[in-house]
């Protein structure tokens, strides 16, 4: 005789319309799970709410919310200026690597309009792009050096800005090679070491190589 059913716990039988209706109710509660999950509650992007006042489903930031990594404590580093006034010094240190990074990136960044000197004799502009103004005249070596990071940070005229270009910390090293390269034309000569001076003087005694322009 073949038993009506599925073995029991005991070495019993359960009876095969227990067993179905235990199968059944399995099944339904397994599908009720998945249909839970194919409908459950949320909001769709745009889609109105009728839940929030304003019936919009997306919620506005708290305010003064910052992304995690983009918190911005020191100002003037991030800005270029202190309160209105730009910045007089770059707010690193300034030494010989900074300056090495900063002559890097002005000419992959800056050079194919302003020239690798900064006379505004780049090669965009050798081909009818418009010249910016030389970084050597008057009113750019007086100008602080807060200024430059300022334009590559907003753009001026009809340079764009490069904040999404070029890192903070490399947008200063490029405005610290701007001012090695004004002072680089008019630094005077007692800045010179006086045993070097000599050297100097040979130097400009010396005829330029051939090609050459002085």
């Amino acid at each position: 005789m073949i038993p009506l059913g599925l073995p029991g716990p005991r070495g019993g039988t359960i009876p095969l319309g227990r067993t179905l209706i235990g199968l059944a109710l399995v099944a339904v509660t397994s599908a009720a799970c998945r249909q839970d999950m194919h409908d459950q509650p949320k909001m769709k992007p745009l889609r109105g709410s009728g839940f929030f006042a304003d019936r919009r489903s997306a919620r506005p930031l708290v305010p003064g919310t910052v992304a995690r990594g983009t918190l911005r404590e020191d100002n003037a580093y991030y800005t270029g200026r202190a309160g209105n006034e730009f910045l007089a010094s770059v707010p690193l240190p300034l030494d010989g690597a900074l300056l090495a990074r900063g002559r890097e990136q002005f000419e992959v960044f800056c050079s194919p309009c302003h020239g690798r000197t900064g006379r505004g004799d780049g090669m965009v502009v050798q081909r009818g792009f418009k010249k910016p103004p030389s970084y050597h005249i008057e009113r750019l070596r007086q100008a602080p050096v807060g200024y430059f990071y300022d334009v590559m940070t907003n753009g001026f005229g009809a340079m764009s800005d490069y904040a999404g270009q070029i890192p903070v910390k490399e947008r200063w090293a490029i405005a610290a090679y701007v001012r090695a390269l004004q002072l680089s034309q008019y630094a005077p000569v007692t800045d010179v070491p006086a045993e070097r001076r000599a050297d100097l003087d040979r130097s400009l005694a010396a005829p330029p190589p051939e090609g050459s322009h002085r």
